[in-house]
């Protein structure tokens, strides 16, 4: 298998995923990211509704107070990652889906940027030959385990 290309450290910006507005109160709002356009949204004009707790114990002042703010983030390009590292895996390769051993031939030439990954129906039959072209041509599986060993 070739080594990856050398590149930049890869930095993941945010990784908590953004959840949608209300995802928390109802069942029937899935938490999946919808930007909001209401008029009166208060996530869309970015208010903080915030709680004051009080610590109490030695030496409380004004200034110990605990702030929370009760708004969500909403998802904007400054949270995006480097575009040279974006959708890199540690590994500094890229996935690309594959179904049958024709597509492997695709990344002969790119191996040392893109890995394949082997779909999810693929037979474990299937697998065994995708696994052993892939080795024929260096090219870095990343599920080669997958369905093989269990089924094998």
């Amino acid at each position: 298998m070739a080594p990856s290309k050398s590149h930049v450290p890869i930095v993941k910006k945010r990784t908590a995923q953004f959840k949608r507005h209300q995802s928390d109160r109802f069942k029937c709002v899935a938490p999946s990211w919808r930007k909001p356009h209401g008029i009166d949204n208060r996530v869309r004009r970015r208010f903080k509704v915030v709680l004051f707790r009080r610590c109490w114990g030695f030496g409380t002042t004004r200034r110990s107070l605990k702030v929370r703010a009760l708004t969500r983030d909403v998802a904007q390009i400054g949270y995006g990652s480097n575009k040279k590292t974006r959708h890199m895996m540690p590994s500094g390769h890229k996935a690309f889906l594959v179904n049958n051993t024709r597509d492997l031939d695709l990344l002969l030439m790119h191996n040392r940027t893109y890995a394949a990954e082997i779909a999810h129906a693929v037979s474990a039959r299937k697998r065994v030959e995708i696994v052993a072209r892939a080795k024929q041509l260096g090219v870095k599986v990343t599920n080669s385990k997958a369905k093989i060993a269990t089924e094998s």
